[in-house]
């Protein structure tokens, strides 16, 4: 069974920052793209941040200059590091990657989000 459990979230006041971990568990292979979305409420689930294997990362323009995205291999872990953090932040962040193991290839796989919220 492979599982995506991030942590991290909280509450941080406008300025400020958090760093957000997602680490994958199970009979993994390889993780090939990883990534950060997140959902505010009554709004449809954004891209974050992605980054591939070999460390090629993409950002969406709202965070641009804030966030970081990075990745440890040995660790099956990604991270997000996200500084001068605004209200418009506050969404439930989830992770995302595709994974292969030895039988089969999980190309979607998501974990469970954790809550960031921006606020003073």
């Amino acid at each position: 069974q492979v599982q995506l459990v991030e942590s991290g979230g909280g509450l941080v006041q406008p300025g400020g920052s958090l760093r957000l971990s997602c680490a994958a568990s199970g009979s993994i292979f390889r993780i090939n793209v990883m990534g950060w979305y997140r959902q505010a409420p009554g709004k449809q689930r954004e891209l974050v941040a992605t980054i591939s294997r070999s460390g090629s990362t993409n950002y969406a323009d709202t965070v641009k200059g804030r966030f970081t995205i990075s990745r440890d291999n040995a660790k099956n872990t990604v991270y997000l590091q996200m500084s001068s953090l605004k209200p418009e932040d506050t969404a439930v962040y989830y992770c995302n990657a595709d994974i292969l193991t030895g039988g089969a290839r999980y190309p979607d796989k998501w974990g469970q989000g954790t809550q960031v919220t921006v606020s003073s």
